[in-house]
């Protein structure tokens, strides 16, 4: 079951390792955001914590790019969960102050939140597919920053789900666009994804050292 292979975006024809170059390849822009963003975590664990699954979600993506097998969707799949519970636990602890109990509260209510989210964009678009679980995700992030509106924080957030949004807009065009262009438009996911998570970062530290 872990070993079965499939074809999930427009640019793969077959099951060889190098069958999506481009998405691969493309990964390689987690990592770069990764160690652009390094050195300005340094001092701050969580932010560093954040890098650090910045860098992971990168080779999770391009394990799943060229293996194209379940576990290697899980190893994709998986460092991005991390890293969403992990900066919304900072933001609820840091951002709106509720502390560690209002931090592990709101990684807690997540799933259930998510879940929800999901569900009802699915009935209201069903094209969406899982699509709808990274749309609740960019709904989140703006519901911060609407709740810190006014603040420099506030924006920072909103900006990040903008880029998440039109980051989204590329992932579910990938199928529609396959006759048109044969390498598809996922691999605009992954540039403009490793740019809204390195920003995202930067987001929390600036607010971190704006409140030291």
């Amino acid at each position: 079951m872990w070993s079965e292979q499939v074809i999930a975006y427009c640019e793969r024809g077959d099951f060889g390792f190098w069958a999506e170059p481009v998405n691969a390849v493309t990964n390689a822009a987690f990592l770069i955001a990764a160690a652009v963003m390094w050195p300005r975590a340094r001092g701050v664990p969580m932010a560093q914590a954040l890098v650090v699954v910045l860098a992971v979600i990168g080779v999770g993506s391009f394990l799943w790019h060229t293996h194209a097998t379940r576990w290697a969707g899980l190893a994709d799949v998986l460092p991005i969960l991390v890293f969403i519970l992990l900066y919304l636990f900072a933001a609820t602890r840091d951002f709106l102050g509720l502390g560690l109990v209002g931090g592990a509260g709101a990684v807690a209510l997540f799933v259930p939140y998510a879940a929800g989210v999901t569900w009802g964009l699915g009935l209201l678009a069903p094209g969406l597919g899982a699509n709808a679980a990274y749309l609740s995700v960019a709904l989140l992030i703006a519901l911060y920053g609407v709740v810190l509106r006014g603040t420099a924080t506030g924006r920072g957030l909103l900006i990040g789900a903008a880029i998440l949004l039109v980051s989204l807009g590329f992932r579910w065009a990938d199928d529609a666009v396959c006759d048109v262009i044969p390498i598809g438009t996922h691999f605009m996911w992954h540039i403009l994804n490793a740019v809204m998570l390195g920003w995202m970062i930067a987001v929390y530290l600036r607010h971190r050292r704006a409140a030291a």
